[in-house]
């Protein structure tokens, strides 16, 4: 089964398209933007987690990549 959020590669200017269910949610240039994204999608932010793989697809690097 697919995450259904995507963190996209970062972009050669920084930051990563973060995405859901190939919906874009933004542009993220640092892990508190992917929460915030998530947030305002429904879910609690006491419930994400970065690392959960079941949830979100990391691609081009971890929550540690930006650049």
């Amino acid at each position: 089964m697919t995450p259904p959020i995507v963190v996209h590669p970062p972009s050669t200017t920084g930051g990563r398209k973060v995405t859901a269910h190939a919906e874009s949610l933004g542009f993220a240039h640092r892990p508190e933007d992917v929460v915030e994204f998530l947030r305002r999608a429904g879910l609690d932010p006491a419930d994400i987690q970065l690392d959960d793989p079941n949830l979100i697809e990391w691609r081009g690097g971890g929550p540690d990549v930006w650049e």
